[in-house]
């Protein structure tokens, strides 16, 4: 099933549905949820922040994970964004091959 990432990826308040369109109109991803309203405390620059952030849970294939993180850092606003790719061990194998298939991995 590790042909199949989960990402996460976290944004400013209310450009999760900027990034999650463009990153599903590039075909990126197979699909993207926005979560709204998450508080992330956080050190940067040698103090804790506190920003209020979407956070983009993003189905891809392995094969454009790295296109996809290219993309992200292109386009998103922070200077260092959080992205984290997750494998996905086990799963529906029907959701696994439309994920794949929507991104033009298979």
């Amino acid at each position: 099933m590790s042909r199949v990432k989960v990402v996460l990826v976290t944004a400013p308040k209310g450009d999760g549905d900027r990034l999650a369109r463009e990153i599903v109109e590039q075909r990126l991803a197979a699909c993207v949820n926005v979560v709204r309203g998450i508080k992330s405390y956080y050190w940067w620059e040698g103090s804790i922040n506190l920003d209020d952030e979407d956070l983009l849970i993003i189905k891809t294939s392995e094969e454009k994970l790295d296109s996809l993180i290219k993309a992200v850092k292109e386009m998103h606003p922070y200077s260092v964004p959080e992205i984290l790719a997750l494998d996905v061990s086990r799963g529906n194998e029907s959701y696994v091959e439309w994920v794949v298939k929507e991104v033009g991995g298979g």
